[in-house]
């Protein structure tokens, strides 16, 4: 399969390969802001809920109940944005939003009707897998990574083979809308645990940050690629250049870290995001060094190959088994957690390909921030 690159990339001077690179991977990038900007409306969802954003906190009508299937909320950039945006408030916020709106009943009251449609979707979407015993849920959870692998589109093959570097910067756009913030959704889980299963989660997370060290957390070492790559690395830059599918990859974790009764499935989906990422950032790093970057570039792909090949472990057999050791009735919740993390992940990567093959970016239109 052939896909026409968007803007050629020129060849760089043999004779000043060095200098070539700092052109194409500018190191000056613009300041890091701390909290995110509304970006524009993509539709009456977003629209009301952005407009009573800007102002204080006040009662906030529910959006309209949607009867039947809600398979189309995955890709529903408005839906996704909106929700989206409300669970951002449990996070660092938006700029010139009041904190209060966070916990405002009707706000959450609006955000549940969200989340019915995206569980719906997931339901529509993720057949859920039959409950096995705590013993096999490690050898289940490997069952549905190499079903996946079967059938997934070979998008970080492409990257590592095929992608210019418009190509790749796209796709890292795409990412740093969950990378910027990278184990914040699954560290809700924390207090949701005891025992081994909180001990297994915050021994992944502790490296998520970095092991104390603030240049070593992965958000920090992500920041950092986007800089290299001349793309604005303040949190939330591109929220209003990604589609919807691209906002559910992130809303599927906050929805399961969010809500108590979902624990077993965000330990589920923390296992397979764990046992799926190394072989990908393997061929990130490649695809990277191909195309000019150093190795300050490529160091955020190069440190998953390493640590994820031990998360994984912990992530599949001390919080998975282990939680379902402690709560046999959460084993079907945590099969049914990577599934969704797998399937969801999957749409994503037919979305950017199938736009790429056409010749067509896979993000959005640029949208002004409010």
């Amino acid at each position: 399969m052939i896909f026409p690159p968007i803007i050629a990339v020129p060849p760089c001077p043999a004779r000043d390969r060095r200098a070539a690179r700092r052109a194409r991977f500018g190191r000056e990038g613009p300041g890091q802001r701390s909290r995110m900007h509304l970006p524009a409306a993509r539709g009456p969802l977003t629209a009301e809920l952005f407009e009573r954003l800007a102002g204080p906190p006040a009662d906030l009508d529910p959006p309209p109940a949607t009867p039947g299937p809600c398979a189309t909320a995955l890709a529903d950039g408005d839906l996704q944005l909106a929700l989206f945006a409300c669970y951002e408030l449990h996070y660092r916020g938006f700029a010139g939003v009041d904190d209060r709106w966070e916990w405002q009943p009707s706000l959450l009251g609006f955000r549940r009707e969200l989340e019915r449609r995206l569980e719906g979707a997931l339901a529509d979407a993720v057949p859920r897998p039959e409950p096995v015993p705590p013993q096999q849920v490690r050898r289940a959870l490997k069952e549905l990574v190499a079903h996946d692998e079967q059938q997934g589109p070979g998008l970080a093959a492409y990257l590592q083979r095929e992608a210019d570097l418009d190509r790749f910067r796209e796709f890292v756009v795409h990412r740093s809308i969950y990378h910027l913030k990278e184990a914040d959704p699954h560290t809700w889980g924390i207090p949701r645990l005891h025992g081994r299963p909180k001990a297994a989660l915050v021994e992944v997370q502790s490296d998520e940050y970095g092991g104390g060290r603030p240049e070593r957390m992965h958000a920090e070492l992500f920041r950092t690629t986007m800089t290299a790559l001349g793309l604005d690395a303040s949190y939330g830059a591109y929220l209003g250049r990604v589609p919807g599918v691209t906002l559910a990859v992130s809303n599927v974790m906050s929805l399961f870290g969010l809500h108590r009764r979902l624990r077993g499935a965000l330990a589920g989906h923390l296992a397979a995001v764990e046992m799926t990422s190394s072989l990908p950032n393997r061929r990130y790093a490649t695809a990277l060094r191909r195309l000019g970057g150093d190795a300050e570039a490529t160091r955020f792909y190069d440190e998953h190959v390493q640590a994820d090949a031990v998360h994984e472990q912990i992530a599949a057999h001390d919080l998975c088994t282990g939680l379902a050791t402690q709560e046999p009735s959460l084993t079907g919740d945590i099969l049914y957690g990577a599934a969704c993390a797998l399937a969801v992940e999957r749409l994503w990567a037919e979305h950017v390909l199938g736009r790429w093959e056409q010749g067509a970016t896979s993000l959005e239109d640029e949208t002004v921030a409010a």
